[in-house]
């Protein structure tokens, strides 16, 4: 989302660089992104060219989920790290958290790397581990690693950098998710559907329409039936049962499960998914 290269020992901020403003809607005008709008706030140099960074009289660029590639020409002349979501080598790339959370690891952390040309490839100054909760979606252990992430930063800048490790161990790679991951396939085990709706905007479908699932538990109860089948708020999988908390019907806001289930009136026969 962001480069901010810091000018000197003092650690004030000589650039910040972000992505383009953007629509948010069909009509809406374009706004600025989160980091923009706060840097202007502070009155610091905004930019959307990572060139700019060159010619700034930086010391140090620092790099969180910025999502472009830097090349080296530039990394030649402007020393970066970052700061990534996962416990390198494992979960390189864009989607860290939640491939964490769907692999069903119990914990994770940050490391705060040396950028090279290479996917999160770099040495590492140091990591932090935090554990995964049972029922942490991936919007709250990401804001639990900012945290993290910032305070290791602010350190490592007070302290000094150090000279960085190479990562050690068999590497994973965390790949963008495209939407059609977030699907809940019900033949599936309760508790990787769990995980799915975790990380956000899992989806089904009810009589031909889109049903996002936004929170769910696990549940000891037993539903007959094939997977899929509703009981109240409860659903049938292909191991375990899946309680629905929180839906979103397709055009509409988010309501709580069980009045989403007294207004479907499900018959006989009826499953989700179809």
């Amino acid at each position: 989302m962001a480069l901010r290269a810091i000018a000197g020992a003092g650690h004030d901020v000589a650039v910040v660089v972000t992505r383009a403003d953007k629509r948010r809607g069909r009509n809406a005008l374009p706004s600025p992104s989160p980091v923009k709008a706060a840097a202007q706030q502070l009155g610091l140099p905004v930019t959307t060219r990572i060139e700019d960074v060159v010619d700034a009289d930086v010391k140090l660029g620092v790099v969180v989920a910025f999502g472009r590639i830097i090349k080296d020409d530039i990394l030649d002349r402007v020393p970066m790290v970052n700061a990534h979501f996962s416990l390198l080598p494992r979960w390189r790339g864009a989607a860290p958290v939640e491939r964490a959370i769907l692999a069903g690891d119990a914990e994770t952390g940050v490391c705060l790397m040396a950028i090279d040309s290479g996917l999160d490839t770099g040495p590492v100054y140091r990591c932090d581990r935090i554990p995964i909760g049972e029922e942490e979606t991936a919007g709250q252990l990401r804001s639990r690693l900012s945290e993290l992430g910032a305070r290791m930063l602010l350190e490592a800048l007070d302290d000094g950098l150090g000279e960085p490790a190479p990562q050690e161990g068999e590497p994973t790679y965390a790949a963008k998710l495209e939407p059609a991951e977030l699907q809940l396939h019900w033949e599936r085990p309760a508790v990787e559907l769990h995980r799915l709706v975790r990380i956000g905007r899992a989806w089904t479908t009810w009589r031909g329409r889109r049903l996002l699932v936004v929170e769910a538990k696990l549940a000891p109860a037993t539903i007959d039936g094939p997977p899929g089948t509703l009981k109240s708020d409860l659903v049938a999988t292909g191991h375990g049962t899946l309680r629905l908390v929180r839906v979103q019907p397709e055009g509409r806001a988010p309501v709580s499960a069980a009045d989403w289930v007294r207004g479907a009136r499900p018959i006989a026969g009826e499953v989700l998914g179809g």
